[in-house]
């Protein structure tokens, strides 16, 4: 049974927009927007291209980590290979890319897995979810100018326990390692 339903009533439609400002990666919003009870309200968000994330499964059943210095939060976080989808790129061939960048991996399996959007109040970033398999390292990592980052394996279960202790706190990671987990036990 689906919880959705007919969902009209729900709407809210755009009046007027405004970009407030734009970057090399965001476009900031300000948008006068129709209700559903036909009241006017404001809507402020952010326009974002889009970003996979990738689970790598190494032949020894590890997955494929990464720890890199995050400007916004001020810390090293722990999560799994993903990056922005360039204009016009096809989303499979923005994981390929990716995962070779950033961990000089190719995978000779992919598998879609699902999308999540990380921040629906303020964004409209989606974040494609894919599983690579047969994974074979071609070189090592080639990083964007001024990315830095180390690469490293986990068990799916070291991986878990690290959520559990707070260790592992992205979203994108602790989405895709929840799917992870019902590919690599339940089968799905």
């Amino acid at each position: 049974m689906s919880a959705i339903t007919d969902d009209k009533h729900l709407l809210e439609n755009m009046i007027a927009s405004e970009q407030v400002w734009q970057g090399r990666l965001l476009d900031v919003r300000r948008d006068q927007v129709r209700l559903p009870d036909g009241a006017e309200g404001v809507r402020e968000y952010v326009m974002h291209p889009g970003a996979v994330v990738i689970i790598g499964i190494l032949d020894n059943g590890q997955l494929l980590f990464e720890r890199q210095f995050r400007y916004p939060v001020g810390q090293v976080f722990l999560e799994l290979p993903a990056g922005k989808i360039d204009a016009d790129e096809d989303v499979l061939r923005t994981a390929q890319r990716e995962l070779l960048e950033e961990t000089g991996y190719v995978a000779q399996e992919w598998r879609h897995l699902g999308v999540m959007h990380p921040c629906i109040g303020y964004s409209n970033e989606r974040i494609e979810i894919f599983l690579a398999r047969r994974l074979e390292r071609r070189s090592a990592p080639q990083l964007d100018h001024g990315e830095h980052l180390d690469v490293l394996e986990l068990s799916l279960e070291d991986a878990l326990a690290a959520i559990r202790r707070g260790e592992l706190t992205d979203a994108k990671s602790i989405t895709a390692l929840f799917w992870a987990e019902k590919v690599m036990t339940a089968g799905w």
